[in-house]
This record gives C-alpha cells, structure tokens and sequence, in this order.
C-alpha cells in the first residue's frame, strides 16, 4: 500500500513537470502561436525508444510513461515545434539524414534561444559546422551521420518526422507554420524590447495589459499618419487623481508640457477614445492657444470646439463622447474666429456649454511660460508634425475635409512680420515722391555750360508738408514703456524713411495732450510721455478728426494695449496692439501686432 502511495505521488509529480514545460512553451512569445494550434498527447503511439514523434497533421505523440525535468520536456516539446517552424516536413531520398540535418538545426536555434536542456544529458556537437538543412542534408548523404548527431533525435535512430498526411485546416485554409513563425519572431522582438525597457521582467511574463486609450494612441502612431507624429510627441497620462485635481472630466492637453490627459473615470470605449485624442491633438496641431489674440479663453475654446468636432463627425474618426461634445451642424464651414463672435454675442448661453475638460473650463491647458533657453521651437514643430502627416495622408490614406485642409496648409505660410506690414500700411498712404524739373533753382553742371540752362530735380515743398498723419499713444498705466519704445521708434523709421516731415502726437489716457506736430527724429528722442492714468482714447480721436490744421484725409495710427473702450473713427485708421492682444470691438482699419 505504501509502495502504491510513493508510486502515485512519484506520477503526479513527474505529471506535473511535464505539464509545467509544455504551460511554458505554449506561453513563450516566439512559439506560441504553433504550440497553442499544435496536440501533445501522450500516447502509446510513440515508440518506445522515442522522446516524441512529430505528424505532419499537427499532433505531437509523446512517450506515455517516460519521467524527465521540467527543462528537459520543455527541450523536447519546443524541438517539436520548431520542426513546424522551419518547414521539415519534406519527403527525401534518404530521410535518415533528412530528420538528422533537422534536428541539428533545431537544436542549435534553441541553443540560441536558451530554452530547456537536451534530455538525458546529452550535448550539442560542435562539428559538423554547415548551418542550414540542405548542407547538413548533403554532408550526411556522403558520409555517416555521425552518433552525437543521431542522439539529438527525440526518436533516435528512427527519427521524429512523420508525413503522414497534410496540416491541418484553419479557417478553411491549411495552417501556414511559416507564417504563425513569423508572428511569434514580431512578438518576441516587441517581448525582447519590453524586458530591455523594464516594462517585463521576462520574455514569458504575459503582456502588459494597455488602457483603452494607449491603444487608440498606438492607433494613430501605426494607422493615421495625418496625426500620428503629434500622437508620438505627447506622453499619455491616465491618472485619476491628477485628472480629479485639474478639473479633467474627459480629457485635456497641454502643449508646454506635451502631455495630453485622459481621465480613466469617463470610461471611454475605444471608438470615444479615438475622437477624443484626435479632438486634442488638432488642438496644437491647429495651433489654437496661439491664435486666440486676447480673446476670452473659454468661449475661444468653445468656438474652436464646434470647429474640430464637425472634422472629426465628417471624417468619421471614431465616435463622439457622450459629454462634453460640442457639434451644430448650422456651424460646419466656419472659422473658429467666426464662432467666437458669433456665441460672443449670448455669453449666458455661452456660460452654459461644456468642453471635454467639463463646464466653462477649457480643454487647452496652459503651462508655464517657455524658456529663454529652449532649443526646441515647439510652434514651429507641431505645425511640421501636421504638415508630415498631411503629405502622408494624402499621398495614400484619403480625403479630408476641405477646411481642414486648407487650414493647415494656411498654417505652413510664415506670418508677415508686424514691421513689414506697417511699412505696407506707410507706402499705401505716403507713396514715394516724383521729383520735379525746376529751373528756379539751377543744377550744379550749369557752370560747365553757362550758355546751357540745366533745371535741377526738386520734390514739391507743398506736397512734402501735406504728407503728416496723427499718433494716438496711449499712456495709460497698463502700457508697458518697451511697447511705448519699440512702436515710437517703429513709427519714426518710416516717416523718415517715406519723407514725412511732422507727425501729430497726442498722448491720452483719461485725457488728451497734444504734442503738436514732431519731427519724426524728435519722436523716438525727445518726446516726453504723459499720462500714465486710466484709459480713454476717444477724446484724442475727436481733437484729431476736429483738428483744423490737421489734413483731412490724414490718418491716423493709435497705439495701444486693447484694454480700452469701444472707438468711433471716421478717418482712415489703424492700430498697433502688442502680440496676443485684441481690441474689445471689431476693427474697421488693418491691426498690427508688435512683436
């Protein structure tokens, strides 16, 4: 009875190394897909000097009563699949030799691969040194396979190959082992790296498992070329505290830091997750945090909303979120600009909408001020990232909306620099002056000819002084003195240069004081700002356009911060605000941005 007992445990546990071996071949990443499609039955249908013998019709017999390691099954077990991997299933003139060359191959591939151990404490020979099947095939036509060879047969001396009929079928299609191979070497590679990476400890440990919304980036890396530079660029962070503590509902990005957040308490299913990451990425990629120009932020990102989840609808990525979608079909074919003045004009309907972040918060967050240092200009390289994928996508992906097409196209023109508008704006009005023959004033070759009367060139004193236009500054106490600085000498350069011989200055902030008209030297030198209280430009519009010794078509440029009330001109006029600045009002006359 005893003896039964030890006999029954002594099975179990050698059962239980067996089982443990063929649990790791099934789960390594480079055989598995053949050993999961493969049989191992233990039968009495292997002989008995066998370890195994492998058929062609994808069933492995293995010897019933023979005990072994757990390394020393997981050896014989893998030797088998590899026999499918490499395609040794081949009728040949000697198939001795055939099945020795094979099992020569395949155990110095799992040599390499350091998977198990050759049973019975066998070793693999250095000789001979041919590496493929065919000139090892050949060598052992001519010669006798040598006895270390023959030993690495799991059936030795009758070899462990059967073509015994053909694979078996797989979707009604026989099994391609050479193809199942090739998947398990992609994830093997992918295993490989993530144990380089310290994502795995170990090539057996099972896969990580990836949020809903990692696969949707990895969707836009590998199959969505128009954004999957920008996807490549942001780090995805799916923490639901953090999320909780930025007021993140659904999702948001910010662009300083290149993160875009996710929060894992939406519950987004994959086709959600989709539209929202595409939602975020052509937030940068659009460029929308810089071209909102002083405007009020939330109802800024409301407008540019409405204007990427009509794209996203038409180019049918994904599905909307149930909350936080902002989407009127009578909105499709506008501007974010257009939108923005259009829901401006209900802010308590305004007030009401939501983003993806969550009410009257906006999905576009902020960060810290960029470095002086920074190497890297990030406006200029996520527009190339959207530029790249716009030629990849084109080129074999598809259409896309017209709109977006165009907006993104708009966005790889360079902006004309402020000063270079500004002199546009000074030649429209102060066109270059004709010089004129007069012979009041004789030329200087007239003494070389006294009997010849030479005219000299000379520009019309009565056309040069009517050549003025009015500054109105404002020097209230929300104008910084380098925007004072830069548009006073901006401004003096170009009456100089387009012969202006006088400018009208008046300084304003609550009130008007008149400078009178300046040299355009004097400007930028020697005038004396004053000021310095609150804002209120309308009363030096009125001493200019009441001014009676002030042209009547002459304009006027007012230069201010945009922190100022509504201006009624009734002269050809323009301002000069600060970069990201707006004016409270729509302008009539060009703006200007200083840089």
């Amino acid at each position: 009875m005893a003896s039964d007992r030890r006999g029954d445990e002594a099975g179990r546990e050698a059962q239980a190394k067996f089982d443990a071996a063929l649990a790791l071949v099934c789960r390594h990443p480079l055989l598995a897909p053949l050993a999961n499609l493969l049989r191992f039955v233990r039968s009495g249908r292997c002989p008995d000097a066998a370890w195994a013998v492998a058929h062609e019709c994808g069933i492995v017999f293995l010897h019933p009563k023979r005990r072994a390691e757990t390394d020393e099954w997981s050896w014989v077990l893998a030797h088998c699949v590899l026999h499918y991997a490499f395609g040794h299933f081949q009728s040949r003139p000697d198939p001795v030799a055939w099945n020795a060359a094979c099992d020569l191959v395949a155990a110095r591939f799992l040599k390499g691969l350091g998977l198990g151990r050759i049973p019975d404490g066998g070793s693999l020979p250095d000789e001979p040194s041919a590496r493929d099947e065919e000139r090892l095939y050949r060598r052992f036509q001519e010669d006798v396979v040598p006895r270390s060879v023959a030993a690495l047969s799991t059936a030795a001396g009758i070899g462990d190959l059967r073509l015994d009929g053909p694979p078996p079928m797989r979707h009604g299609k026989p099994v391609d082992w050479a193809e199942l191979f090739a998947i398990g070497l992609r994830v093997a590679v992918q295993s490989a790296i993530d144990v380089a990476g310290g994502v795995r400890k170990s090539l057996l440990d099972a896969a990580p498992t990836k949020s809903i919304a990692a696969c949707a980036r990895e969707w836009f890396v590998s199959s969505y070329p128009l954004l999957g530079a920008l996807a490549r660029s942001f780090e995805l962070v799916e923490d639901a505290e953090l999320c909780a503590r930025l007021d993140i509902a659904v999702a948001a990005i910010d662009e300083q830091a290149q993160v875009v957040y996710v929060s894992p308490r939406a519950c987004l299913q994959p086709e959600q997750a989709r539209f929202v990451l595409a939602h975020e990425y052509l937030h940068v990629g659009l460029r929308h945090l810089d071209r909102r120009r002083g405007r009020d932020p939330f109802l800024w990102n409301v407008a540019c909303d409405f204007v990427i989840n009509a794209w996203l609808v038409e180019m049918q990525i994904g599905s909307p979120p149930p909350q936080g979608l902002l989407y009127d079909p009578a909105l499709q074919g506008m501007s974010a600009e257009e939108i923005y003045d259009r829901i401006a004009k209900d802010l308590r309907l305004a007030r009401k909408l939501a983003t993806l972040r969550g009410p009257q918060l906006g999905d576009m967050l902020e960060g810290g001020p960029r470095g002086v240092g920074d190497f890297t200009d990030l406006d200029a390289f996520y527009r190339s990232c959207l530029a790249r994928g716009l030629d990849l996508h084109t080129a074999g992906r598809g259409l896309l909306p017209a709109g977006l097409v165009e907006e993104i196209r708009a966005l790889q023109q360079p902006a004309i620099p402020w000063d270079v508008q500004l002199a546009q704006w000074f030649d429209t009005w102060f066109p270059a002056l004709e010089r004129q023959r007069s012979y009041a004033r004789p030329s200087r070759r007239q003494a070389s000819t006294p009997d010849i009367p030479r005219p000299r060139y000379v520009t019309p004193e009565d056309r040069k002084k009517a050549r003025t236009f009015g500054v109105v500054l404002d020097t209230s106490g929300s104008m910084e003195p380098r925007l004072l600085g830069k548009g006073l000498g901006a401004i003096a350069a170009y009456a100089e240069s387009h012969d202006v011989p006088a400018v009208r200055v008046v300084y304003c902030d609550a009130i008007a004081y008149d400078a009178g008209y300046l040299p355009p030297a004097d400007i930028a030198d020697r005038a004396r700002v004053k000021g310095r209280g609150g804002t209120q430009l309308q009363p030096a519009i009125e001493l200019l356009q009441h001014s009676e010794d002030f042209p009547p078509d002459g304009p006027i440029l007012v230069i201010t911060d945009g922190f100022c009330d509504q201006l009624v001109l009734r002269r050809p006029h323009a301002f000069l605000l600060p970069a990201g600045r707006r004016l409270p009002f729509r302008p009539i006359g060009p703006v200007f941005e200083l840089a």
